[in-house]
């Protein structure tokens, strides 16, 4: 899955307007939600669990706009609970983006 995340810094610059605090913040909350519902699709051990971590991780990615994360998500919704490669998709993106962010943590 090729990572895009221009929709998501679209997104995101336009609620923070010139604010560059509050961008970093943003972005910190975006990807502390993603990472907690990530947690609990690991955690999951029956399919109501895991239904409802991965529609929470969908609509967050649908929120912000974050396609790639969108795409993971509905991987997950349609995945049984526990399914390592849904898991992997989730955190491949997770972490495609957070390496971006520490490439350039002031990037719009």
């Amino acid at each position: 899955m090729a990572f895009n995340h221009g929709a998501l810094d679209a997104t995101l610059a336009a609620a923070a307007g010139d604010d560059a605090a509050l961008l970093r913040e943003l972005r910190a909350a975006f990807i502390e939600s993603a990472a907690r519902q990530l947690d609990l699709l690991k955690r999951a051990r029956c399919d109501g669990n895991w239904h409802v971590a991965a529609m929470r991780l969908k609509g967050l990615a649908a929120s912000f706009n974050a396609e790639d994360l969108l795409q993971a998500a509905e991987i997950a919704l349609h995945a049984a609970p526990g399914e390592p490669m849904a898991i992997r998709e989730v955190e491949g993106v997770l972490n495609r983006f957070s390496r971006s962010q520490a490439r350039d943590p002031n990037r719009i």
